[in-house]
Protein backbone atom coordinates (compact mmCIF):
# COMPACT_ATOMS: atom_id res chain seq x y z
CA UNK A 1 0.00 0.00 0.00
CA UNK A 2 2.94 2.21 0.14
CA UNK A 3 3.65 2.15 -3.71
CA UNK A 4 2.24 5.28 -5.54
CA UNK A 5 -0.28 4.76 -7.88
CA UNK A 6 -0.92 6.57 -11.27
CA UNK A 7 -4.19 6.61 -13.16
CA UNK A 8 -4.30 6.81 -17.10
CA UNK A 9 -7.29 7.03 -19.10
CA UNK A 10 -7.57 5.45 -22.46
CA UNK A 11 -4.57 3.67 -21.51
CA UNK A 12 -5.24 0.63 -24.12
CA UNK A 13 -3.51 2.40 -26.74
CA UNK A 14 -1.37 4.98 -28.32
CA UNK A 15 0.06 8.19 -25.85
CA UNK A 16 -1.83 6.75 -22.96
CA UNK A 17 -0.36 3.25 -22.95
CA UNK A 18 3.32 4.31 -23.55
CA UNK A 19 2.46 7.09 -20.60
CA UNK A 20 1.07 4.20 -18.26
CA UNK A 21 4.05 1.61 -19.59
CA UNK A 22 6.61 4.98 -18.12
CA UNK A 23 4.75 5.13 -15.28
CA UNK A 24 5.38 1.87 -14.47
CA UNK A 25 9.45 1.76 -15.08
CA UNK A 26 8.98 5.07 -12.63
CA UNK A 27 7.69 2.98 -9.74
CA UNK A 28 3.86 3.63 -10.21
CA UNK A 29 1.49 0.86 -9.71
CA UNK A 30 -1.14 1.70 -12.52
CA UNK A 31 -4.50 1.96 -13.21
CA UNK A 32 -4.95 1.24 -16.93
CA UNK A 33 -8.47 2.81 -18.02
CA UNK A 34 -10.44 2.46 -21.39
CA UNK A 35 -13.60 2.18 -23.20
CA UNK A 36 -13.54 -0.47 -25.87
CA UNK A 37 -10.39 -2.23 -26.37
CA UNK A 38 -10.56 -4.46 -23.65
CA UNK A 39 -8.18 -6.81 -24.99
CA UNK A 40 -5.01 -4.13 -26.34
CA UNK A 41 -6.23 -3.03 -22.07
CA UNK A 42 -4.83 -6.33 -20.54
CA UNK A 43 -1.89 -6.95 -22.84
CA UNK A 44 -0.98 -3.34 -22.01
CA UNK A 45 -1.49 -4.53 -18.21
CA UNK A 46 0.52 -7.61 -19.09
CA UNK A 47 3.32 -6.04 -20.33
CA UNK A 48 3.32 -3.61 -17.06
CA UNK A 49 3.33 -6.61 -14.83
CA UNK A 50 6.26 -7.97 -16.52
CA UNK A 51 7.91 -4.96 -15.26
CA UNK A 52 6.92 -6.14 -11.05
CA UNK A 53 4.24 -3.57 -10.69
CA UNK A 54 0.68 -3.29 -10.10
CA UNK A 55 -2.47 -3.05 -12.07
CA UNK A 56 -6.08 -2.54 -11.91
CA UNK A 57 -8.07 -2.55 -14.97
CA UNK A 58 -10.78 -0.63 -14.87
CA UNK A 59 -13.73 -0.04 -17.93
CA UNK A 60 -15.10 2.88 -17.82
CA UNK A 61 -16.62 5.73 -20.33
CA UNK A 62 -15.14 8.29 -18.73
CA UNK A 63 -17.51 11.00 -20.16
CA UNK A 64 -20.08 9.30 -18.01
CA UNK A 65 -20.07 11.06 -14.42
CA UNK A 66 -21.38 7.86 -12.56
CA UNK A 67 -18.81 5.20 -14.25
CA UNK A 68 -16.41 8.47 -13.35
CA UNK A 69 -17.26 7.87 -9.32
CA UNK A 70 -17.54 3.48 -9.80
CA UNK A 71 -14.03 3.80 -11.24
CA UNK A 72 -12.69 5.96 -9.03
CA UNK A 73 -14.22 3.65 -5.90
CA UNK A 74 -12.63 1.11 -7.03
CA UNK A 75 -8.98 2.91 -6.79
CA UNK A 76 -10.00 3.25 -3.33
CA UNK A 77 -10.61 0.03 -2.95
CA UNK A 78 -7.63 -1.79 -4.36
CA UNK A 79 -5.11 0.88 -4.13
CA UNK A 80 -6.52 3.28 -1.34
CA UNK A 81 -4.65 6.10 -2.78
CA UNK A 82 -3.45 7.97 -6.07
CA UNK A 83 -0.56 9.48 -6.92
CA UNK A 84 -1.05 10.79 -10.36
CA UNK A 85 -3.87 11.24 -12.63
CA UNK A 86 -2.97 11.29 -16.53
CA UNK A 87 -6.10 12.51 -18.09
CA UNK A 88 -5.54 11.25 -21.48
CA UNK A 89 -8.63 9.39 -22.87
CA UNK A 90 -10.18 11.48 -25.84
CA UNK A 91 -12.82 10.95 -28.39
CA UNK A 92 -14.78 13.34 -30.92
CA UNK A 93 -16.61 13.77 -34.42
CA UNK A 94 -14.72 14.71 -37.25
CA UNK A 95 -17.20 17.22 -39.72
CA UNK A 96 -17.70 20.42 -41.25
CA UNK A 97 -19.19 23.37 -39.03
CA UNK A 98 -22.58 22.42 -40.96
CA UNK A 99 -22.61 18.96 -40.79
CA UNK A 100 -22.64 19.02 -36.64
CA UNK A 101 -25.67 17.82 -34.50
CA UNK A 102 -26.41 18.22 -31.01
CA UNK A 103 -25.02 14.97 -29.87
CA UNK A 104 -21.90 14.88 -31.61
CA UNK A 105 -21.51 18.06 -29.30
CA UNK A 106 -22.56 16.57 -26.30
CA UNK A 107 -20.33 13.23 -26.90
CA UNK A 108 -16.99 15.29 -27.93
CA UNK A 109 -17.56 17.84 -25.47
CA UNK A 110 -18.37 14.99 -22.33
CA UNK A 111 -15.14 12.66 -23.18
CA UNK A 112 -12.98 15.31 -23.93
CA UNK A 113 -13.83 18.37 -21.40
CA UNK A 114 -16.47 17.39 -18.97
CA UNK A 115 -14.48 14.27 -18.02
CA UNK A 116 -11.29 16.61 -16.41
CA UNK A 117 -13.64 18.48 -14.18
CA UNK A 118 -15.60 15.25 -12.98
CA UNK A 119 -12.21 12.97 -12.81
CA UNK A 120 -10.31 15.64 -11.32
CA UNK A 121 -12.58 16.26 -8.18
CA UNK A 122 -12.25 12.70 -7.78
CA UNK A 123 -8.68 12.35 -7.97
CA UNK A 124 -8.46 14.96 -5.56
CA UNK A 125 -9.86 13.38 -2.89
CA UNK A 126 -7.90 10.84 -2.99
CA UNK A 127 -4.63 12.58 -3.76
CA UNK A 128 -4.87 14.90 -0.40
CA UNK A 129 -4.97 12.02 1.67
CA UNK A 130 -1.33 11.47 0.50
CA UNK A 131 -0.30 15.30 0.61
CA UNK A 132 -1.00 16.01 -2.83
CA UNK A 133 -0.65 15.05 -6.23
CA UNK A 134 -0.30 15.51 -10.06
CA UNK A 135 -2.80 15.69 -12.79
CA UNK A 136 -1.52 16.16 -16.88
CA UNK A 137 -4.16 16.45 -19.80
CA UNK A 138 -3.65 15.55 -22.86
CA UNK A 139 -4.38 18.24 -25.49
CA UNK A 140 -4.14 19.43 -29.28
CA UNK A 141 -2.98 22.22 -31.31
CA UNK A 142 -6.33 22.71 -32.83
CA UNK A 143 -7.30 23.99 -29.65
CA UNK A 144 -5.71 27.74 -30.54
CA UNK A 145 -5.52 27.33 -34.27
CA UNK A 146 -7.92 25.81 -36.92
CA UNK A 147 -7.80 22.16 -38.28
CA UNK A 148 -10.22 21.01 -40.96
CA UNK A 149 -12.85 19.49 -39.69
CA UNK A 150 -11.56 19.94 -36.21
CA UNK A 151 -14.28 22.14 -35.02
CA UNK A 152 -15.45 20.19 -32.00
CA UNK A 153 -12.58 18.36 -30.82
CA UNK A 154 -10.81 21.78 -30.97
CA UNK A 155 -13.55 23.44 -29.04
CA UNK A 156 -13.34 20.62 -26.48
CA UNK A 157 -9.56 20.80 -26.14
CA UNK A 158 -9.91 24.58 -25.61
CA UNK A 159 -12.22 23.93 -22.63
CA UNK A 160 -9.53 21.37 -21.50
CA UNK A 161 -7.27 23.99 -21.14
CA UNK A 162 -9.04 26.62 -19.55
CA UNK A 163 -10.47 23.90 -16.81
CA UNK A 164 -6.88 23.57 -16.60
CA UNK A 165 -6.33 26.78 -15.46
CA UNK A 166 -9.00 26.59 -12.88
CA UNK A 167 -8.00 23.99 -11.63
CA UNK A 168 -4.50 24.47 -11.41
CA UNK A 169 -5.68 27.33 -8.82
CA UNK A 170 -8.10 26.02 -7.02
CA UNK A 171 -6.09 22.33 -6.15
CA UNK A 172 -3.20 23.79 -5.37
CA UNK A 173 -4.00 24.40 -1.51
CA UNK A 174 -4.67 20.32 -1.70
CA UNK A 175 -0.70 20.65 -3.18
CA UNK A 176 -1.98 19.28 -6.03
CA UNK A 177 -0.52 20.37 -9.43
CA UNK A 178 -2.09 20.54 -12.77
CA UNK A 179 -1.02 21.32 -16.06
CA UNK A 180 -1.54 19.97 -19.92
CA UNK A 181 0.39 19.08 -22.97
CA UNK A 182 -0.67 19.80 -26.02
CA UNK A 183 0.88 17.89 -29.46
CA UNK A 184 1.50 18.17 -32.97
CA UNK A 185 0.40 15.77 -35.72
CA UNK A 186 1.17 12.06 -33.95
CA UNK A 187 1.17 9.49 -36.20
CA UNK A 188 -1.25 7.18 -33.88
CA UNK A 189 -4.37 5.10 -34.27
CA UNK A 190 -6.22 8.04 -33.45
CA UNK A 191 -5.28 10.00 -36.35
CA UNK A 192 -6.14 6.81 -38.69
CA UNK A 193 -9.52 8.74 -38.47
CA UNK A 194 -9.03 12.03 -39.04
CA UNK A 195 -10.21 12.75 -43.20
CA UNK A 196 -7.24 14.33 -44.18
CA UNK A 197 -4.88 12.20 -41.96
CA UNK A 198 -1.80 12.12 -44.71
CA UNK A 199 -2.26 15.83 -45.23
CA UNK A 200 -1.51 16.57 -41.85
CA UNK A 201 1.57 13.53 -41.65
CA UNK A 202 2.93 15.24 -44.90
CA UNK A 203 2.74 18.74 -43.55
CA UNK A 204 4.62 18.07 -40.36
CA UNK A 205 7.32 15.95 -41.99
CA UNK A 206 8.19 18.73 -44.48
CA UNK A 207 7.41 21.71 -42.46
CA UNK A 208 8.27 21.34 -38.75
CA UNK A 209 11.19 23.30 -37.54
CA UNK A 210 12.83 20.92 -35.66
CA UNK A 211 13.44 18.60 -38.52
CA UNK A 212 10.85 15.44 -38.08
CA UNK A 213 7.67 14.67 -36.33
CA UNK A 214 6.66 14.99 -32.74
CA UNK A 215 6.50 11.21 -31.88
CA UNK A 216 4.61 9.66 -29.15
CA UNK A 217 7.63 9.43 -26.91
CA UNK A 218 8.25 13.24 -27.24
CA UNK A 219 4.79 13.21 -25.57
CA UNK A 220 5.60 11.12 -23.15
CA UNK A 221 8.78 12.51 -21.84
CA UNK A 222 6.84 15.94 -21.21
CA UNK A 223 4.00 14.22 -18.65
CA UNK A 224 6.96 12.44 -17.23
CA UNK A 225 8.51 16.01 -16.87
CA UNK A 226 5.13 17.56 -15.76
CA UNK A 227 4.77 15.05 -13.19
CA UNK A 228 8.50 15.83 -11.21
CA UNK A 229 8.89 17.76 -8.43
CA UNK A 230 11.47 19.59 -10.78
CA UNK A 231 7.83 21.00 -12.61
CA UNK A 232 6.00 21.70 -9.29
CA UNK A 233 5.79 25.25 -9.98
CA UNK A 234 4.78 25.20 -13.73
CA UNK A 235 0.81 25.39 -12.74
CA UNK A 236 -1.85 25.31 -15.17
CA UNK A 237 0.00 25.59 -18.26
CA UNK A 238 0.19 23.83 -21.86
CA UNK A 239 3.03 23.31 -22.87
CA UNK A 240 2.92 22.85 -26.12
CA UNK A 241 5.09 20.01 -27.88
CA UNK A 242 5.18 19.79 -31.35
CA UNK A 243 9.12 20.65 -32.56
CA UNK A 244 7.82 24.06 -33.58
CA UNK A 245 5.77 23.70 -36.81
CA UNK A 246 2.68 25.95 -34.93
CA UNK A 247 5.22 29.04 -34.99
CA UNK A 248 4.70 28.80 -38.22
CA UNK A 249 1.98 30.26 -41.12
Amino acid sequence: MTNKVALVTGSSRGIGRAAAIRLAKAGYDIVINYARSKSKAMETAQEIEKLGRKTLVVKANVGDVEKVKNMFGEIAEVFGRLDVFVNNAASGVLRPVMELEENHWNWTMNINSKALLFCAQEAAKLMEKNDGGKIVSVSSIGSIRYLENYTLVGVSKAALEALTRYLAVELAQKNIVVNAVSGGAIDTEALQHFPNREQLLEDARKNTPAGRMVQIEDMVNTIMFLISEEASMIRGQTIIVDGGRSLLV
